[in-house]
């Protein structure tokens, strides 16, 4: 299968300031921060649930997927909707919805020769081996980077990148939750997207 050129992969991710996305123990209760910035703007319900339906399908590692389930498991919800769910894992885990498939093998003939072919926005949304992976072998067009207002040391989001990844800032956000999204464009995916036009 070819890739639809019209296809786009951002890596998502939410981390302290001090570049965190769980703690040691792999704990992320830190996300619900209790500040507020005046100036910023407020998540609409119908904006956030309008902005969900433009992506078509989520990438995550086991790690994640688990922490998506427990959360579900506490009454929180499952935060995918019926998207299609696709865990990179060789381990054995629990399938509870028709929309997850799991995924062990080559990461780029996945994103470029099943990923890109079907889906339109794939989003990768954690862990940090994942999206690590997924920049180093150039496979994502832009970072969408969450900074919650909170210092809290632990697991590092971007593991085992051996390599600079030059990013153009694209878009800066702040929101009254006091989080500020930062959107980065990938600059080779740009730069070889331009030269192919």
């Amino acid at each position: 299968m070819m890739a639809n050129p019209d296809s786009h992969v951002t890596i998502h991710m939410a981390a302290s300031l001090d570049g965190f996305i769980a703690r040691k123990d792999g704990s992320v209760d830190w996300m619900e921060t209790s500040d507020e910035f005046a100036g910023g703007d407020t998540m609409d319900p119908g904006f956030v649930e309008a902005f969900l339906k433009t992506i078509d399908c989520y990438v995550m590692g086991s790690k994640t997927y688990e922490t998506a389930l427990s959360f579900e498991a506490k009454g929180l919800g499952w935060a995918y909707g019926d998207k299609s769910i696709f865990v990179l894992t060789s381990r054995e885990l629990p399938r509870t919805r028709d929309t997850v498939q799991f995924y062990s093998g080559d990461l780029a003939q996945f994103v470029n020769g099943r990923l890109r072919s079907t889906f339109r926005n794939i989003w990768f949304v954690g862990g940090g081996v994942v999206s690590g992976e997924c920049l180093r072998l150039g496979l994502a067009d832009e970072v969408c980077y969450s900074i919650m207002p909170i210092l809290i040391g632990g697991i590092r989001f971007f593991e085992k990148l051996d390599k600079d990844v030059a990013l153009h800032l694209a878009e800066v956000k702040a929101y009254k939750s006091g989080m500020v999204e930062l959107r980065y464009e990938v600059r080779g995916r740009l730069d070889d997207s331009r030269n192919a036009s």
